[in-house]
């Protein structure tokens, strides 16, 4: 049953909802003093296990689930890290202060712990932090409500959805285990509602041009419903809506090795009523994340083309899901299995041999 539309308020609303599924998620583009480019992803999950069908969590015994998904690419060195965590434990005070505030952490077979963070500090700031990231985050503009309002309904469905378009950024991410000061800008989005999982299909995009104005582009399909729609919100702070929206993908395309996966990296997004014709180009190929069934592809882009009659360029973050996979459960838990005997191993020699 789709939600009863209510109006979104801050701050209350970047809290926690009594909903079927929910996700905290981050992306930004960092450099360091060197001037070498760097791009994050953190989301965490929250799904209600008995509602929500979800892959692998439908069997346990709790009510609530939470999971972590995080990426940190080297754009100079062409490397990709990014962690897949099943499980995330939320500590017992989160959710309770008034500003958003979790405090998680994600279980190693390492047995060592790091405290994640999402929090929200001030009146226009957050601290996010995980494994490899450790980063202060500053609203310079004032959020999008998708869809003009913050409510999308994507029949039979509804979810609740803004985003943060621009975080000036900065703090420390952890390269080969070592910390390195960065700066930068991020994006943020919040999304809720009484979402079962599903095979749904979508192409998302978020940009953040040069020209200080950021759209947020989304082709969805569920096998009934397709639904293209952008927002944009511009330099001055002004906010527009539209669902004349062409997301076409070009001929560039890269084939996962695990999953034999197919997907278009280049897109070219046209707005016609606004002159808006945009080309992405992703700066890495080799960016997929692979969780039990469900496979899709994040990273970060270049941006260029035109806005109105002037040249624009940028960068921005994109999630291709929904691809046609060969990446099944087992393949899933024989890659966990894998990853954490080596994990072991590596342990085990570290005591041994010191």
């Amino acid at each position: 049953m789709s939600p009863k539309y209510k109006p979104i308020k801050f701050p209350e609303d970047e809290s926690i909802h009594d909903c079927t599924g929910e996700w905290w998620y981050w992306n930004g583009h960092l450099k360091d003093g060197d001037g070498n480019r760097y791009s994050f992803m953190n989301c965490l999950f929250r799904v209600d296990v008995k509602k929500a069908d979800f892959p692998l969590l439908s069997r346990i015994p709790v009510k609530t689930a939470y999971f972590s998904h995080s990426l940190l690419s080297d754009l100079a060195r062409r490397s990709f890290t990014h962690r897949i965590s099943p499980f995330s434990l939320i500590s017992e005070d989160s959710f309770s202060k008034p500003r958003l505030f979790i405090n998680y952490l994600n279980p190693t077979i390492k047995n060592k712990y790091n405290n994640c963070e999402m929090e929200k500090t001030g009146e226009s700031e957050y601290h996010v932090k995980n494994e490899d990231i450790d980063l202060q985050l500053t609203l310079v503009k004032r959020p999008i409500l998708e869809g003009g309002k913050g409510f999308i309904e994507l029949p039979p469905k509804a979810t609740y959805y803004y985003s943060l378009p621009n975080l000036k950024t900065e703090g420390r991410i952890k390269i080969k285990n070592k910390w390195i000061a960065v700066t930068g800008k991020s994006w943020m989005d919040h999304q809720w509602g009484n979402l079962k999982y599903s095979k749904d299909k979508w192409d998302w995009f978020s940009i953040q041009l040069d020209n200080d104005t950021e759209l947020i582009c989304f082709k969805y399909d569920n096998g009934k419903t397709k639904m293209h729609f952008a927002d944009i919100s511009y330099a001055n702070g002004h906010q527009e809506h539209h669902t004349k929206v062409e997301i076409i993908p070009l001929k560039q395309c890269w084939k996962s090795p695990r999953s034999q996966a197919t997907y278009p990296l280049a897109w070219k997004i046209i707005i016609p009523e606004k002159n808006i014709d945009l080309d992405l180009t992703a700066i890495m190929k080799k960016q997929e994340m692979l969780f039990t069934t469900i496979n899709y592809w994040e990273g970060p882009f270049k941006v260029s083309g035109s806005f109105g009659d002037k040249k624009v360029g940028g960068f921005g973050f994109m999630e291709l899901v929904g691809y046609p996979s060969e990446y099944t459960n087992t393949s899933y838990l024989k890659d966990e299995i894998t990853q954490a005997a080596k994990s072991f191993f590596s342990v085990t020699k570290k005591i041994i041999f010191g």
